[in-house]
């Protein structure tokens, strides 16, 4: 009778306690995020800014601030939301809003939405901060702009002349350095080298316009870059499962205890 009552106390102890660090888990990763994490030096790379509804409302807005150094290009329409720019005396965008629209509910509780956007990073190497704000229906703002140790971490890109990032550039919608094609041109001479070089151009732009085309339809099908593919969050979410596995066994071995108990 007693190694029934402390066994289905233990049961109840880890299924509660295997709750809590799902609740947890949860709540840990889930901030706003912009990916890729990694990218090339001058590239005109897609970016993907993610955002959760982290409380029991809506998220109604989210505004995010441009790094200094990045230059905005363009961004993605989305249905039911209307996206609206920011610009300084120079007429270089320095934030954009997506804002619901229409019957548009939303962000809801345990839902996510993924906006996608285009710009040039930096020359030189550098960390770029995102900033963000996101506001939910009651009017409250959750400011996505503290340290990476913070409760509220800003997100941040490491832009990188590394080679491996100039691959992650390319995937998510590189393009190569203006002015590259114009240096190849400059060094040819005669007539069958400004041809071949005209053909170089024409080439390397249809080249461009197919990556980036193919970064943004990449976005929509479903394979956007987002941290849920970082090493850590992959480790995380196998560490969640294998515990509530375990909470699961438990819990019928403590009906079963409880029900053999009964019989006696």
């Amino acid at each position: 009778m007693k190694k029934t009552s402390w066994i289905s106390k233990l049961t109840s102890t880890i299924a509660t306690g295997t709750a809590a660090f799902m609740l947890f888990a949860g709540f840990a990763s889930a901030h706003v995020t912009v990916s890729p994490s990694v990218a090339q030096t001058s590239a005109w790379q897609t970016y993907t800014i993610k955002i959760p509804s982290e409380k029991e409302l809506p998220t109604t807005k989210i505004t995010m601030k441009v790094p200094e150094g990045v230059a905005f290009k363009q961004y993605q329409p989305l249905a039911g939301w209307k996206i609206t720019t920011e610009k300084n005396d120079s007429n270089e965008v320095t934030s954009i809003t997506w804002e619901i629209d229409g019957d548009n509910e939303g962000i809801l509780a345990g839902q996510f939405q993924q906006f996608n956007f285009v710009a040039q990073n930096p020359k030189a190497e550098a960390e770029v901060a995102w900033d963000a704000f996101q506001y939910y229906s009651d009017g409250s703002i959750v400011e996505w702009t503290g340290q990476p140790s913070d409760a509220n971490p800003h997100s941040i890109t490491t832009i990188s002349e590394d080679p491996a990032a100039a691959g992650n550039a390319a995937a998510g919608g590189g393009h190569a350095n203006e002015g590259h094609d114009s240096a190849g041109t400059e060094a040819g001479t005669g007539d069958n080298a400004a041809n071949d070089d005209s053909k170089a151009n024409d080439d390397s732009k249809a080249n461009d316009d197919t990556t980036l085309g193919d970064a943004l339809n990449d976005t929509v099908t479903g394979e956007p870059n987002n941290t849920d593919t970082d090493p850590g969050t992959l480790k995380l979410q196998q560490a969640t499962l294998i515990v509530s596995i375990l909470a699961l066994i438990l819990s019928f071995l403590g009906i079963a205890l409880a029900t053999r108990r009964k019989k006696r």
